[in-house]
Parts: C-alpha cells; sequence; structure tokens
C-alpha cells in the first residue's frame, strides 16, 4: 500500500508539473472545441493539461468524457493505469469534475484488477481543479 501511496504522489506530482507547462496543440484543439460545445472549457482544457503524461484513448468535448489509454509508470512497470475523466457542468465547480482510476498489476504475465486509493482520485481531481482556475484567472477576455 505504501508503494501505492509513493506511486499516486509521484502521478500527482506529473500532472502538477504538466498542468504548470505551456499549452500543447492538444489542448489548443480542445479548447477550441470546448468552447462550441455545452462542458466548461476551462475544466475541458485543465484536464487535458493536468493528464498529458497519459495516453488519450478518446476525448469527446460533447460528452464531457476524457478516457485514457493505460499507462504503466517507468518506475513500476509491473502496474498500470488508466482514467476516465467525466466534465459534469458548464460551470467551474469543485463537483464540476469526476476522475475515476483503475489500476492492474501484471501476476505471470496477466494483468489483474487492482484496488485504487480514493484519494488518489480526489487529488487529480484536485490538481484539475487547480488548474482550471489558473487558466480562468489569466482568461482577460
Amino acid at each position: 500500500m505504501n508503494n501505492f501511496r509513493a506511486l499516486a504522489v509521484a502521478m500527482g506530482a506529473c500532472a502538477l508539473t504538466v498542468a504548470g507547462c505551456g499549452s500543447s496543440s492538444r489542448t489548443q484543439a480542445a479548447e477550441t472545441d470546448a468552447s462550441m460545445v455545452g462542458v466548461n472549457a476551462f475544466l475541458w482544457r485543465a484536464t487535458l493539461d493536468t493528464i498529458d503524461f497519459m495516453p488519450l484513448s478518446s476525448a469527446d468535448p460533447q460528452s464531457g468524457i476524457i478516457i485514457t489509454d493505460w499507462f504503466a509508470p517507468s518506475a513500476t512497470p509491473e502496474e498500470r493505469f488508466r482514467m476516465t475523466v467525466y466534465i459534469l457542468d458548464t460551470r467551474l465547480r469543485a463537483d464540476g469534475v469526476n476522475v475515476s482510476v483503475f489500476k492492474q498489476v501484471n501476476q505471470g504475465g496477466n494483468w489483474v484488477d487492482a484496488d485504487v486509493s480514493a484519494d488518489t482520485e480526489v487529488q487529480l481531481e484536485n490538481a484539475i481543479l487547480t488548474r482550471a482556475r489558473e487558466l480562468k484567472v489569466g482568461d482577460f477576455s
């Protein structure tokens, strides 16, 4: 469990580090898409910024659902993670984003589902909300 907590902290640190970086073309495209639909553009862009270290499987700005592909941190290649992020509101609210994290561990060549701390999901939600607030404060238009 301590190993997973360390990984959760590392994932959160990666997310926060990535969130502080400049925008990528993926983020710019998402911002354009989000401005045309009913999800909060700040939450949409902040989510993509925050989870940029994970490969995307699907991102639908109309439904506000972002799904990543499996990601195995180099420090723990016997574990892999994927996320589904739901943007639930058109307003920038604390309950406007929900993150589900899925974990699997490799046991004898087979990937087996494993428990994920709810704290990991909360940390990612908080990182997304923090980035969304930063984006909103920086938006002077």
